[in-house]
């Protein structure tokens, strides 16, 4: 019996079908559902990279990118704080389909946002692109071969279903209405406003005012150099120290090679020198943390005044690359500490007061306002329920296949980027591993395509062995994964080249059918 009395397996059987943009839509005495070939979650940097491989590859397939905001963009539309800009260089974290042509290598939200839009409309996927379109719910019928997809308007609350062969997640992995904030004693007690960077209001105004950051990763040391220069002080107060080195905002190699190469060979340049420069940064502190925690003990040094106590609020419990490194570009938050625009504080919060906060050594550090760069809620496919034949799916109890599919969950992929290197540098391979998948597919007639683990008494770790406090809270609620691949998450741009883009799509673990065979097909 089906799951859903008014799909039809392939569009025929429906009393009354329309095509619209390249989907079907199948009408019966039921309510009409659009039926698309694969529903893209997330008009961000992802989902927007999506669209234009879907676009290139499968120019026949029709397929949509659903967007819960009002705006493309994802992340870089969000985050309005002062200052706010990529920690990674635009030649690896921008597309490889498109050159990244601007001088700065490290950009403020306002050029990334112009570049994605801009991709938008070279790759005519304005029309692709359904905003206020938030997924709240997605089943799987074995039998239909199809995802039902309940679609919410966040606005109206109106609600209507979308059906698909497949689901890719582009949605990034942290809450977009929700950042994160712990609990502070006396919160309530403080006169001034309190804000978390998330949430910016428009009509903030600094100039002039003392302003204290709790905090002390990258949004806390992007926000305290741009505030620091109106601001009378900035104050950064981190319980634990971060790794921080500074980073040139423009890539002198890169801009000489497209001067001389032009901007498509230059770009390719540039964006192998940065990935090679990437790779060997990590391996080092990797292989040598000593050594590599001495050596940014000696930028910090040479960067900040003559007698700074590095060792109180530069010098982290744990080794480089534990934690993803803090880029400040040119070094502008050691220069705003050198001119005493700013300062940073360790200790521990003991309760907000009406100035302030007390802190547990007993000192009170006095504020107009206060910011709480504490960090992000991971979320992960946008906390939408996802369940198959009538089974909820439970993300702790499933295994990452490459990184992009979920042991026993048919046709859905995801998108999750390097945390050790830039995001996008994964994206665009996981985009390509899934077109070549949807060919593979399409050749030899196949509707189902989901991985199973030989060895189900396989070893398992988390998803993602970081650190950092963000996924650290979070990693009860995330897949695992295995300890061999194709089950391991690779954090190797090479590795992945060679098991995305050069290996076949096909694998003994991974399991195709026919909607009309019961029987599993292997390629």
């Amino acid at each position: 019996m089906s799951l859903w009395r008014n799909s039809a397996v392939d569009g025929h059987a429906a009393e009354n079908s329309s095509r619209q943009a390249g989907s079907i839509t199948v009408t019966t005495t039921e309510t009409p559902v659009e039926h698309l070939d694969v529903l893209v979650v997330g008009a961000g940097i992802s989902g927007i990279g999506a669209g234009r491989y879907l676009k290139t590859s499968h120019p026949a397939k029709s397929f949509a990118i659903l967007e819960a905001r009002a705006a493309s963009g994802g992340t870089w539309d969000l985050f309005r704080y002062p200052g706010i800009r990529s920690d990674s260089d635009l030649h690896t974290f921008g597309y490889e389909f498109k050159p990244w042509r601007d001088e700065e290598s490290i950009a403020s939200a306002p050029r990334i946002l112009h570049y994605l839009r801009e991709t938008i409309a070279e790759n005519d996927l304005e029309a692709h692109i359904r905003f206020q379109h938030k997924v709240v719910g997605a089943q799987w019928s074995s039998e239909q071969a199809r995802w039902r997809v309940d679609v919410e308007n966040p606005d109206t609350g109106a609600r209507h279903q979308l059906s698909a062969r497949w689901i890719f997640s582009a949605g990034g992995y942290y809450r977009y209405d929700e950042g994160f904030t712990p609990h502070f004693e006396g919160r309530e007690r403080f006169g001034g406003p309190i804000v978390h960077p998330q949430h910016w209001p428009e009509d903030l105004d600094h100039a002039g005012k003392k302003v204290l950051v709790i905090g002390s990763g990258a949004t806390a040391v992007t926000i305290v150099p741009a505030m620091a220069d109106t601001a009378s002080h900035v104050t950064m107060l981190q319980r634990t120290p971060t790794y921080v080195m500074p980073v040139p905002k423009k890539d002198a190699v890169a801009n000489i090679a497209g001067k001389l190469f032009g901007p498509e060979r230059g770009y390719a340049i540039a964006r192998r020198k940065n990935i090679l420069q990437q790779r060997l940064i990590w391996s080092f502190c990797q292989r040598f943390p000593k050594a590599a925690r001495k050596l940014i003990r000696y930028v910090n040094i040479k960067a900040l005044p003559e007698g700074y106590p590095v060792d109180t609020h530069f010098n982290p419990p744990y080794d480089p690359w534990d934690q993803r490194l803090c880029a400040v570009p040119d070094g502008d938050l050691f220069k705003v500490i050198r001119r005493g625009d700013a300062s940073v504080v360790t200790d521990q919060i003991e309760t907000f007061t009406e100035r302030g906060v007390r802190l547990a050594s007993g000192a009170e550090l006095e504020a107009d306002i206060i910011i709480t760069a504490t960090g992000l809620n991971v979320q992960p496919f946008g906390g939408v329920p996802l369940v198959v034949d009538g089974q909820p799916v439970h993300l702790p109890d499933t295994i990452a296949y490459k990184g992009m599919m979920l042991s026993g969950v048919p046709n859905l992929a995801f998108a999750i980027g390097y945390t050790n290197s830039s995001w996008t540098l994964k994206i665009g391979l996981l985009c390509e591993h899934f077109c070549r998948l949807l060919t593979h597919m399409d050749r030899y007639g196949l509707d189902v395509c989901r991985p199973v683990p030989n060895d189900p008494e396989m070893p398992q770790r988390p998803f993602l062995d970081f650190g950092a406090g963000y996924i650290q809270r979070a990693v009860d609620q995330l897949p695992k994964q295995g300890d061999r691949m194709p089950w391991l998450t690779s954090l190797s741009y090479h590795s992945d080249v060679k098991l995305l883009r050069a290996d076949d799509v096909t694998d003994p673990e991974l399991r195709f059918s026919r909607v009309n065979a019961r029987v599993e097909v292997a390629r």
